[in-house]
């Protein structure tokens, strides 16, 4: 049997996977077992009022994944390992968030994990014009603070971790098609190279109508700064349903069954993106988008369904964003999330 070029290139490529595979093999099979739900920059973000939990001791799982949609690209796979406690207050971290000196304020940290790929995996060629492969870790302190007299939240957050190889994206998405017998990832060697990720996040929301505690519109704007994405943003968030308000201190206001819906829609005007563009001090990617593809103008949309049952809280959401980039598309994907009162 004669074998063509492209066919001898994609058999080496095949041997180069399997070496890999076979080195990091007892690492991968550690990690999806302890973590079975495998996961933009920074895309989780649980500090709006759409996601507020009634109490202020925590643990909540995010899993986001474009499957939910039908599609394999772009923002591909997310999660996020999420807790809150009042110790959490006197973590190092903590001292470099922004605290309001009032209101009902709650601290937390959190590991996230976040995957990127462009529209074609199958293929070991840069894809240009496409997005190119990229995975990042963070872990994150934040705070949430909440002015129940004037129907206001805030948060800060402070992300540190690293961009590129180290966060094991080709080792996981190639481990997870296996399991479930689909197409081989092969583009993963043209990723963005690895640089360190520190970034700051600032959000303020404030209330601006409410229904007793069945409807509530309400209104924010964020800021996020570092070196994995500069970018700021305004939005309008509806909820309808049975929810304890996330604008007071909701501790007083338990309830045993609660469901809600919520629609979210934000505009977001975007600096910098190293899953896009590379690392800030690392220039040595085999492929980034070019500065003058970036949209700097995105929009976000969000649509969810809330339950809540004494201590246990799920969600499904889905997401839709405009085009990052002049070629791209626009993206959907879906999630769920799960926590637990402690």
């Amino acid at each position: 049997m004669q074998w063509s070029g492209s066919q001898k290139i994609r058999q080496g490529i095949d041997l180069v996977y399997l070496y890999q595979m076979k080195k990091r093999h007892l690492f991968i099979s550690a990690f999806i077992v302890l973590s079975p739900l495998y996961i933009r920059a920074q895309v989780i973000d649980n500090a709006l009022s759409f996601k507020n939990i009634n109490s202020d001791k925590y643990f909540r799982i995010n899993y986001d994944n474009d499957f939910f949609s039908g599609t394999d690209e772009y923002y591909t796979q997310g999660f996020s390992f999420e807790l809150v406690a009042p110790w959490v207050k006197k973590f190092p971290l903590s001292s470099l968030l922004i605290q309001p000196r009032s209101g009902y304020k709650r601290y937390g940290i959190a590991f996230e994990h976040n995957g990127y790929t462009p529209s074609n995996i199958s293929t070991p060629w840069i894809l240009r014009g496409d997005r190119p492969f990229a995975a990042c870790w963070m872990f994150k302190t934040f705070i949430i603070a909440t002015d129940t007299v004037h129907r206001q939240r805030y948060s800060t957050s402070f992300s540190a971790g690293a961009i590129g190889w180290t966060a094991l994206g080709a080792e996981m998405q190639t481990a997870i098609h296996s399991a479930f017998n689909n197409i081989t990832p092969y583009g993963w060697p043209n990723q963005i190279q690895n640089d360190v990720v520190l970034n700051y996040q600032v959000d303020y929301e404030r209330q601006l109508i409410s229904y007793k505690q069945l409807f509530s519109l309400s209104t924010d704007i964020s800021g996020r700064i570092g070196t994995l994405s500069d970018k700021a943003g305004a939005g309008l968030t509806i909820m309808a349903g049975h929810f304890d308000s996330p604008f007071m201190n909701t501790l007083a206001t338990k309830k045993n069954f609660r469901i809600y819906v919520y629609e979210h829609a934000r505009v977001n005007i975007i600096g910098y993106d190293a899953t896009l563009q590379g690392g800030m001090f690392n220039k040595s990617s085999p492929y980034t988008v070019p500065d003058s593809d970036i949209s700097r103008l995105t929009y976000e949309n969000r649509f969810g369904l809330v339950i809540i049952y004494h201590r246990l809280y799920l969600e499904y959401f889905q997401s839709l964003l405009s085009k990052e980039f002049s070629t791209g598309n626009y993206h959907v994907w879906g999630g769920v999330q799960v926590a637990c009162g402690l």
